[in-house]
Order: structure tokens, then sequence, then C-alpha cells
């Protein structure tokens, strides 16, 4: 199967409860520093870390219980395929 590479930049929003439920996720993970999560995430701060959960979480559709709550969360896509 060929593969191709995509740069894709989102513009998301989300609420403080997601943002708190996301902090706590990362604060947890900290006592488990073997575990995949950590995979390609050394030297990024506990802030990136947990924009980076809130993002995963939307786009996962873990907040996407029906279409208008999608659109709601994902502002913006630009995205730009690359070879």
């Amino acid at each position: 199967m060929e593969t191709q590479k995509v740069k894709t930049c989102f513009t998301i929003t989300f609420t403080n409860d997601q943002y708190h439920h996301a902090k706590a996720y990362v604060e947890d993970m900290k006592k488990h520093k073997a575990r995949v999560f950590w995979r390609g995430k050394e030297g990024k701060t506990d802030d990136e870390l947990v924009v980076e959960q809130i993002a995963h979480r939307i786009l996962s559709g873990f907040y996407n219980t029906d279409p208008f709550n999608a659109s709601r969360h994902i502002v913006r896509m630009d995205s730009v395929a690359t070879s």
C-alpha cells in the first residue's frame, strides 16, 4: 500500500472542562513514563501536552457525538499534500 504525506493545521476550540480533563490525564501520564503516550513527546511542555491531548480527543471523535458538535470544535482546517 502506498502512503502519502499531508501536513494539516487545525484551529479548534475547547471548554474549560475539556482543558482540565486533559491536564489531569497528562498529570496521570507523568506517573507512567514507560507508556506509549510518551513516544515522540520528549522535550514538550505541559501546556503543549495538554493541548495535544485535547486536539487528539477532538480529532478522534471523543467529543463529536453528532455532526453539529464536531463543527463547533473544529473551526478551520488547512491541508497541503507533500511528496
